[in-house]
């Protein structure tokens, strides 16, 4: 065990203990839709949405690129294409949004949507483009037709948007794309990622979801996708969702089992706003550290700054970081706390074996037969094992980007030795032996990583660490693994960006969320009540067997016309938690826009917050929005919590931030009244006095009643 302490000491020269979010403030003010990816120069290196990335420039960025050596300070390094290099199929007035880029068969290819075509006469007629490059910086050669060309929808366009990649098990490599109009779909490619082979498939509805990406973790596939709008200033809810499933084309349920194409559709949540200073918290991208956490680059929108320049412009987005954790089987973004302002801790980013073979082979042993050249080591003889100065022990990650012409390469870690060959990923320690199926052997550039955790190795190769292992193995050895730890050949080989250090210790528990007490106020709706108070009195709701009826109303709360009735009562003081149960049966798969019905935190007319399940085109959602004043307008924007039912339990739970005095309003729904779902937080000003109210407005025709079966208000735990 002493080799694992002495590592744990080494590790701690490397790592600053806390970093601030955003990342991206050392280069650019806005960094919107990031995409990221590990170059095998041992770089990471983003990629943005065209904007311009500093307040006053004026000028976009075509699709903007940045480096970092730790994940935490970022330099701009170019834009990907010039001012004058479109694809040869886009309009001249066309923008490049959403990157995303993989390495693939010894190159980078970057996908993105081209916002206007010159194949159609319609300003908007969304495609999905690819290029090409040797290196994440460039130079990048665009296709010549788009990847994935314009869908026509009557008059208009399918949101062809926001391209995600994606390589199975078995070699075969997916598209997935598309937006809230038109949903999101999956498309197999062909071996070079570059063409299209079949049908798509839909995986998740239309109008609920954008920003898709899938990663394969512990035999299941996850999509995560951002809800909501992405791009509302300073009532900016967007937030990421997940569903998974046993296929990467589908299909995909929450944790609930609800599925995301049902038209209550599903999504567990990932990332919300939690009351601090940022909002809009979306269209990720993710990886995974050297220690074997995962981690994801987002962005979002300071909500005391939402817009890069003048109000109601482009919004700022800057780009933020922060851990991933697994709970339970479903992904979480610190344990369910979501994004920070300042994090205590910080991605590992480099080992107690940390090699990128820049100087040297002075921290190996029997260095016979290999060189350096070209800043990797290569093997050129026999079977050989170049053999680290520094062991391992204790529970432990180690990786190598590595390529071969003879038989096989790998690592040895202790007892182990954990190969890749012509045959496959083949691990052995003590005796035991496993082997799995590698498609396409590594003839070109690979990743293998390997963990060990007591007698437990699993070790996995991918093309560029993003989450798509194309060969996995796990072994439960019959003898301890500490001991040497070294490269291993059979043949001629190459290896580059060699790492070892202590595993990661996942995050297991997740963050507290809002808990009723005791009760301290409610109405059952069984007798009168003069606790309430009107705000345009509805005569058409009344109060019978034991549940306030009450038909939607052709009104609205949104916008300046303010005509719908509000039904208000005076909370108790301090932290508490407000709960309706509200049946309203808006059908499915219909438009039904915007009937609704549900609880509201509300200041004016014109400042409140609404948590609603409401009919949203042929969706049925739970929206958390929010309506205020900034900057001489009316703001609104909406953030998604739970699925849905016909009846479904809505909870707003109320906490003054002892520091700012404000007073921030978190979401929950429930399906059943037992399970929970809880969404993003909603602010308002430390010197307002928010009531808490129903509404049930958006739309009289076709009639319906929603029937509120009580409210009740518990002392927060």
């Amino acid at each position: 065990m002493r080799i694992a302490v002495v590592a744990s000491l080494v590790m701690s020269l490397f790592t600053s203990p806390s970093y601030g979010n955003p990342v991206s403030q050392g280069f650019a003010d806005t960094f919107a839709d990031p995409a990221v990816i590990r170059g095998l120069d041992g770089y990471w290196y983003s990629y943005g949405t065209s904007d311009p990335l500093r307040e006053g420039e004026g000028e976009h960025h075509r699709l903007p690129i940045a480096r970092s050596s730790d994940l935490v300070t970022w330099t701009y390094a170019g834009d990907a294409f010039g001012a004058d290099n479109l694809p040869p199929y886009a309009d001249p007035s066309s923008l490049l949004w959403a990157p995303d880029v993989r390495y693939l068969d010894g190159r980078y290819v970057m996908y993105f949507t081209v916002t206007n075509t010159t194949a159609t006469p319609h300003p908007w007629d969304f495609s999905i483009g690819a290029a090409t490059a040797p290196t994440p910086t460039g130079p990048w050669t665009h296709q010549s037709a788009p990847l994935v060309p314009p869908r026509p929808s009557g008059d208009s366009y399918w949101n062809t948007i926001d391209p995600a990649q994606f390589t199975d098990i078995d070699g075969r490599k997916y598209l997935y794309f598309g937006g809230f109009f038109g949903g999101l779909w999956v498309t197999e490619l062909s071996p070079d990622g570059l063409g299209t082979v079949g049908q798509p498939t839909q995986v998740a509805i239309d109008n609920k979801f954008e920003g898709s990406y899938v990663v394969r973790h512990d035999g299941f596939y996850y999509l995560l996708a951002s809800s909501a709008n992405c791009c509302a200033g300073p009532t900016t809810g967007y937030s990421v969702l997940a569903g998974r499933a046993t296929s990467p084309r589908g299909p995909f349920t929450d944790r609930e089992g609800v599925p995301l194409l049902a038209s209550r559709a599903g999504g567990t949540p990932v990332l919300d706003q939690n009351g601090n200073k940022w909002i809009g918290t979306g269209h990720h991208a993710q990886l995974t550290d050297l220690a074997g956490q995962d981690w994801m680059l987002y962005h979002a929108i300071d909500r005391a700054d939402p817009f890069l320049d003048d109000p109601y412009g482009i919004n700022e987005r800057p780009m933020l970081l922060d851990r991933l954790d697994w709970i339970d089987g479903w992904p979480v973004v610190r344990a369910g706390a979501g994004p920070s302002e300042r994090s205590d801790e910080k991605p590992v980013t480099r080992g107690f074996v940390n090699e990128p073979f820049s100087g040297g082979l002075s921290g190996w042993r029997d260095t016979d037969g290999w060189t350096v050249q070209d800043g990797f080591v290569r093997h050129a003889g026999a079977r050989a094992t170049l053999e680290s100065r520094k062991g391992v022990g204790g529970d432990v990650r180690a990786e190598t980007d590595l390529r071969f012409a003879g038989q096989a390469a790998g690592l040895r870690i202790g007892a182990a030795t954990v190969l890749v060959s012509g045959d496959g990923l083949t691990v052995t320690a003590g005796g035991a032996r496993r082997t799995a199926a590698l498609p396409g052997g590594a003839a070109t550039w690979r990743n293998l990583a390997v963990t060990v955790k007591g007698r437990t190795i699993n070790a996995e190769v991918t093309s560029a660490r993003l989450g798509d292992p194309q060969a996995s193995m796990r072994l439960d050895s019959p003898v301890p693994l500490s001991g040497a730890f070294g490269l291993v050949a059979e043949g001629a080989a190459d290896f580059d960006n060699v790492s070892a250090t202590p595993l990661a210790k996942p995050v297991t528990r997740p963050a507290p969320v809002p808990r009723p007490g005791a009760l301290l106020d409610a109405d059952e709706f069984d007798r009168p009540d003069g606790a309430w108070q009107w705000v345009r009195q509805d005569p058409a709701a009344r109060v019978s067997g034991g549940a306030l009826r009450w038909p939607v109303q052709g009104s609205d709360l949104v916008g300046e016309a303010n005509t719908a009735s509000v039904l208000l009562r005076t909370p108790p003081p301090g932290d508490y938690v407000a709960e309706t149960k509200v049946t309203l049966d808006l059908g499915e798969d219909t438009v039904r826009n915007y009937q609704q019905a549900g609880l509201v935190a509300y200041v004016s007319d014109d400042d409140f917050a609404r948590l609603s399940q409401v009919a949203i085109w042929n969706t049925r959602q739970v929206e958390y929005g929010r309506e205020l004043p900034f900057a001489a307008r009316l703001s609104y924007g909406g953030n998604i919590v739970g699925p849905p039912a016909k009846t479904t339990w809505l909870r707003l739970a109320h906490h003054v931030d002892p520091v700012s005095g404000e007073h921030e309003f978190r979401a929950g729904s429930s399906r059943d009244g037992r399970t929970w779902t809880w969404g993003g937080v909603w602010t308002f000003g430390k010197n307002t006095s928010p009531r808490i109210g129903l509404v049930a407005h958006g739309g009289a025709q076709p009639a319906v009643e929603a029937e509120f079966d009580y409210v009740r208000f518990y002392r927060s735990r």
